[in-house]
């Protein structure tokens, strides 16, 4: 198609001074709305007489490539970090089973059974091609230390328990991508499913393991939750960082920080001493050599990751879900070892701090009373020690024996 203009000679005033001409294949000349009634003489005529405009030929739909969808669905659904991994060979296994031969992984007999369908994620998604894995940032400035007879919470844990918010993002993001890609196979997995979700995530460049065992994002740090979507179609992987062992450096805050040296070796994490699993995965009684070195922590620890210079400003979380929640913070331990077991299980329904039920959240307590001892908590230790469940009274009993001196024992 070629466009020219023609202006109109001086002496013909009655003429327009701009007529467009459109010259199409085939000689076929239109004319513009300023040669208005020249154009209604030149304008093809439809079956009716009326003359019409010819329409130009439509653009094919633009394709998007599956990658591009699960990537536009995933960051309209709250994951803002979203990468891709290619599924064979699982990455991780012989650190895993390192882990479980040395026994590392104390009473968490579920990290055995789950080994063969980690080292083969075909027995979850047969055929499976593909990995992408999906982060979100869940780090909120902590409340400040109320004192007193309170003891610390993980920061994961101050809001509503990540394993359901997550879990209904996935699912929600499953029925939308089987729309968009209809006979694709999906297998979706936050941390209570058979996925080594911090080795799929470190082979699709999200992250590095550091020596604390966590995935670390440069520059964002370790503080976010970590999801797998397992897709049986190929999708074109992310490239892993550059020099992922090497961003640690000569940095050994982490491994010297932990005050019960739970960490065997760099990137050698031994659960039975760390006070994340004691608090958390432990039944029965926690070992007294290791009582005094978890200090005020009633439900997990943060001190790996705390200490980690990648950790120092790390991005607030967007999402209000994983915002502290009145007290989940820092525990009022006098009231955790006087209310009654069913009530207190019910008051935590919908956080992580339900996980070791009330006698194991009881059982913490009364060591990080003890760990402060202040005597006033005699009174709430003193009515633990009559507690039925004899892991509870130990607990209460041991904590007494540490209290300052001042406190009566009576009881």
């Amino acid at each position: 198609m070629t466009t020219s203009s023609m202006r109109s000679s001086s002496a013909d005033m009655t003429a327009p001074d701009v007529v467009t001409v459109i010259v199409r294949a085939g000689g076929e000349t239109l004319l513009g709305d300023a040669g208005a009634g020249l154009a209604a003489r030149s304008r093809p005529s439809g079956p009716c007489g009326h003359p019409y405009t010819p329409r130009l030929p439509r653009r094919p739909p633009v394709r998007q490539e599956p990658a591009d969808i699960i990537r536009r669905r995933a960051s309209a659904l709250g994951f803002p970090r979203v990468r891709i991994a290619a599924a064979s060979p699982p990455p991780g296994v012989a650190r895993y089973d390192a882990f479980l031969a040395a026994g590392r992984h104390g009473q968490m007999q579920w990290m055995e059974r789950g080994r063969d369908a980690r080292a083969d994620p075909r027995r979850l998604l047969p055929g499976v091609r593909s990995a992408v894995v999906l982060g979100i940032d869940h780090a909120w400035p902590r409340p400040p230390d109320p004192g007193g007879l309170t003891g610390r919470v993980a920061a994961y844990a101050w809001g509503r328990d990540y394993h359901n918010l997550v879990a209904k993002r996935l699912r929600k993001l499953v029925r939308q991508l089987r729309d968009d890609l209809p006979g694709v196979g999906f297998y979706w997995a936050v941390d209570s499913r058979p996925v080594i979700e911090r080795a799929w995530a470190e082979r699709a460049g999200l992250g590095f393991i550091g020596r604390n065992c966590c995935l670390i994002l440069p520059g964002t740090g370790s503080f976010l939750f970590l999801a797998v979507l397992l897709v049986d179609i190929e999708l074109p992987p992310d490239p892993p960082l550059p020099g992922a062992d090497r961003h640690c450096g000569a940095c050994r805050r982490c491994l010297d920080a932990c005050p019960t040296d739970a960490f065997v070796g760099s990137h050698q994490l031994d659960a039975r001493r760390c006070i994340s699993y004691l608090t958390i995965e432990h039944r029965g009684p926690i070992p007294e050599p290791l009582r005094p070195g978890i200090g005020r922590w009633v439900f997990g620890c943060d001190l790996c990751q705390e200490v980690c210079p990648h950790n120092h400003h790390p991005p607030r979380s967007p999402h209000p879900d994983f915002a502290p929640r009145p007290g989940r913070a820092w525990l009022d331990l006098d009231a955790v070892l006087r209310t009654d077991d069913a009530d207190l299980e019910r008051a935590l329904v919908g956080s992580p701090l339900r996980r070791p039920g009330a006698v194991g959240l009881k059982r913490n307590a009364a060591i990080v009373l003890g760990n402060l001892g202040d005597p006033a908590a005699e009174p709430a230790l003193l009515h633990a020690r009559s507690h039925p469940d004899p892991v509870v009274v130990d607990a209460a009993s041991w904590a007494l024996d540490r209290l300052a001196p001042g406190a009566t024992r009576q009881g």
